[in-house]
């Protein structure tokens, strides 16, 4: 907690702090990049990161996961190899895409697929998308354009300088470790499961270097500092030293689904005694905490989930509570003073956040 949720501090020393900030397209009620930057940043609003992102020093791209990252760690990736071969047919228009917008320095994707009309085709989550986008997507990859900024959510795309030359054996290692430090400070400590589940992360996003995957894990594990507990082996920055104190106190937070406190779900049972699953994407007869649930940290122990939707007068949360640290124990009934006090402040804080009315929330009786 200390590492991690620190004090409330600009946007752009936020993200250097974090390394990485997951992004998500869902809204509920906002963003994943923005719920996790609200409680890192002072007076942050939802969209104050979209807004800002093109006189900040970021890129928007793929390292472990899709998001934001510095510009110094993002060229770190490159030049990547293609994920998959280019054909004769699809390199001759992307050179032809890569020269309109060159000519007109940032597009939209309709406008691509307005002059390249390709027609549609199957994605790889199953469904289908233009045929143009796909492959502005792939040269974003391959680092032929960059994501300059988004217009009501969409990426609109500029052309990207030219990466290097492939690098030399030592110096491609050298990469690889700062890369593999920058997603050991954003989510440690780790377990040495999750330390590798996130390296072969690193591969997708870095996949030039997948022969040089065991060797990086191998050097990581031998210059993170470690310990064991119950069985579990733990890494971290060796020269890190925790503040004395943390900002956390006696709030009450709905985290994002892919906050750092929350992404391992390995570290959120072992910490909480619990499962936390991102269920958006699972039936809705399946569900148990519901479409987009926003773990509740109370202090420092996640003592339930939240499920915030925008209605008619302002904000509603729903509020669902496990029995403390096991989930063994019965469900909470009833809340007492301090947490109920802690609820309300966090309501009027998201929903400063959101730039609406706090209308209210309630407790999910078991």
């Amino acid at each position: 907690m200390a590492r991690s949720l620190f004090a409330p501090t600009t946007l752009k020393r936020a993200i250097s702090r974090l390394g990485f900030v997951q992004a998500d397209p869902i809204r509920a009620p906002a963003r994943a990049q923005d719920l996790t930057l609200r409680q890192r940043v002072s007076n942050y609003r939802a969209g104050d990161l979209e807004k800002r992102y093109p006189s900040l020093d970021l890129e928007e791209d793929f390292f472990v996961n899709y998001g934001y990252l510095p510009s110094a760690t993002h060229a770190l990736m490159h030049p990547r190899t293609p994920q998959k071969a280019w054909s004769r047919a699809d390199s001759t228009i992307a050179s032809n895409i890569l020269a309109f917008v060159r000519e007109r320095g940032i597009v939209h994707p309709r406008d691509v697929d307005a002059q390249f009309a390709q027609g549609k085709a199957s994605n790889w989550f199953g469904g289908s998308s233009r045929v143009s986008t796909q492959l502005l997507d792939r040269m974003h990859f391959c680092g032929m354009l960059r994501v300059a900024r988004r217009e009501n959510g969409t990426r609109l795309f500029a052309q990207r300088e030219a990466a290097a030359a492939p690098q030399d054996p030592q110096n491609a290692m050298d990469a690889l470790d700062r890369l593999v430090n920058v997603f050991v400070h954003t989510y440690a400590p780790l377990p040495a499961a999750s330390l590798g589940q996130l390296l072969s992360r690193l591969m997708v996003g870095a996949p030039q270097w997948q022969t040089l995957r065991a060797a990086a894990l191998q050097r990581a594990k031998a210059r993170l500092a470690q310990t064991t507990v119950d069985g579990t082996v733990w890494y971290w920055p060796r020269d890190e030293r925790l503040p004395r104190t943390t900002a956390i106190g006696d709030r009450a937070r709905l985290l994002a689904p892919f906050d750092p406190v929350v992404w391992d779900r390995r570290r959120f049972e072992l910490f909480w005694g619990w499962a936390y699953r991102f269920e958006a994407y699972t039936p809705a007869p399946k569900r148990k905490l519901g479409y987009y649930a926003l773990p509740l940290l109370w202090r420092d122990d996640v003592i339930g989930w939240g499920n915030a939707t925008l209605v008619a007068d302002g904000l509603n949360v729903v509020i669902g509570l496990i029995g403390g640290q096991h989930a063994d124990l019965p469900a909470r009934q009833t809340v007492d003073s301090e947490l109920r006090r802690a609820l309300d402040a966090e309501l009027v804080h998201m929903a400063e956040f959101l730039d609406v009315a706090p209308s209210g929330w309630r407790l999910i009786r078991p």
